[in-house]
């Protein structure tokens, strides 16, 4: 009687430790959520398009281009993902290769040459000896971080960041789609398409997807509605100039969300006039702008969220 009563005893002890254990994992993913700017809630109940649907009270944001490198945090790293995801709401921005044995990892250029301590070209090199190298930041300085896969990024990002995903040439659209219904993320990726037969092609694998097109002239937008892609799935990326006016409100009235790349020449302008210059872009239409300069173009335009708007429901503010 006396062993069984200890044995009993044990049992509630260790009962009571596994849901003290659980208790205070469910605290630490319930504060996780709650200190991130996204409502993951939200945009599983209601999706992302609408969220992206354009409307006069959207919330201007910033698409982080490769991640918002910085000194010390290189391009396409989780970590500077996460630097750039503490500061701002972000659009993550992030470039996908393969491997030679068939592996997604972040890197935007051919080889490694450039953002590693290696050299060679992605499509020649296994995962295996890609993971013996560390990441380079844009001044040449090495760190400790390694190239992430497209996987672990979306494990990472979860609840965190939305992305907009750039597929390199010979990656399979198919295998991207793969990775973002494996990990849930279709509420929070878009993939990034340069021709309005890929974005077919993407539209086709998921029609539930975001789908960031080439759209910065009626022309432009005409050769993907002709393929029958829906307005509801299209992300205008206007070009690397400000578009006529005409441009934003005719995408606009079809309730496209646009996306000004101000990486490059736009953004210097901004660094050499001020940050007040991205508040010009957000006031003569555009509604995301991708930058290098993402934590400062955020900070430059916060002052233009609107006091009120139903996409709030998407945003932990």
């Amino acid at each position: 009687m006396r062993k069984l009563s200890l044995a009993i005893l044990a049992g509630l002890f260790l009962f009571v430790s596994c849901n003290n254990a659980e208790k205070k994992q469910a605290e630490t993913t319930v504060k996780a959520r709650e200190t991130s700017f996204f409502n993951t809630a939200a945009f599983a109940l209601y999706g992302s398009k609408a969220f992206y649907a354009w409307s006069a009270d959207r919330i201007p944001l910033v698409s982080a281009h490769r991640g918002g490198p910085y000194p010390g945090y290189p391009e396409n790293a989780i970590e500077t993902f996460a630097n750039v995801a503490e500061k701002m709401p972000a659009i993550i921005e992030c470039d996908i290769a393969m491997t030679k044995d068939s592996v997604l990892v972040m890197m935007h250029d051919n080889t490694v040459d450039r953002t590693t301590n290696g050299t060679g070209k992605v499509a020649e090199l296994s995962w295996a000896q890609l993971q013996e190298l560390k990441l380079v930041d844009n001044e040449g300085t090495l760190t400790e971080f390694e190239i992430p896969t497209l996987d672990e990024v979306l494990e990472w990002g979860f609840g965190k960041v939305l992305f907009t995903l750039d597929v390199k040439r010979g990656v399979p659209f198919s295998m991207v789609v793969d990775a973002v219904e494996a990990a849930n993320m279709e509420a929070f990726a878009a993939i990034i398409s340069y021709n309005a037969n890929d974005a077919k092609l993407i539209y086709d694998l998921n029609p539930d997807l975001m789908i960031s097109v080439g759209a910065g002239s009626m022309e432009a937008y005409q050769a993907h509605k002709a393929l029958g892609i829906p307005d509801e799935n299209m992300l205008a990326f206007v070009g690397v100039r400000e578009p006529e006016k005409a441009v934003y409100d005719m995408l606009h009235e079809k309730g496209i969300t646009t996306i000004l790349g101000v990486l490059g020449n736009l953004d210097k302008q901004a660094e050499a006039r001020g940050d007040q210059v991205y508040a010009g872009f957000v006031k003569r239409g555009a509604d995301a702008m991708s930058s290098d300069r993402p934590i400062e173009a955020a900070e430059a335009i916060k002052g233009l969220w609107p006091s009120e708007s139903k996409k709030y429901k998407f945003i932990n503010k």
